[in-house]
């Protein structure tokens, strides 16, 4: 491992929880990304509905740009597949959302906090597909 952050891997996960706790103190709603990307682009529901979750997705893209601009640097990203392998990718796991009934964030922080089998249950299969893709990608296909 050679990005190994305890600290600030532990504060940002106390920021997730934290979040995800207000939003179900506050709103009564569970913090899954895909859950409210999907209300927004819906357009169902009423405008206070839609204000909070474009607010909560503004949020998630806003929050590394300000931290940028008051001098945290950004980490390097680099992608090692090609524009339609991460195309491809994308859509499957907008399919894994849909047939799991929720996204990692909602099933892995938020549903497993509320002790919901199903969400035990989508995490586990979430981490074996996680866990097989990599080793077939890695050891298998040689990537």
């Amino acid at each position: 491992m050679e990005n190994f952050t305890p600290v600030s891997a532990l504060i940002g996960g106390m920021l997730i929880g934290l979040s995800a706790v207000l939003l179900m103190l506050l709103n009564g709603r569970i913090a899954g990304i895909s859950g409210i990307t999907a209300g927004l682009l819906g357009g169902q529901g009423p405008l206070r509905d839609w204000s909070w979750r474009a607010a909560f997705l503004v949020g998630l893209v806003a929050a590394p740009a300000l931290l940028s601009v008051a001098g945290r640097p950004s980490p390097d990203i680099s992608f090692v597949t090609s524009w339609p392998g991460m195309i491809v990718a994308g859509f499957l796991v907008g399919i894994g959302t849909v047939l799991g009934n929720g996204c990692t964030s909602g099933h892995g922080v938020c549903g497993i906090a509320r002790l919901s089998r199903r969400s035990v249950a989508a995490t586990a299969i979430f981490m074996i597909a996680a866990v097989t893709t990599v080793f077939v990608v890695r050891h298998i296909l040689g990537g």
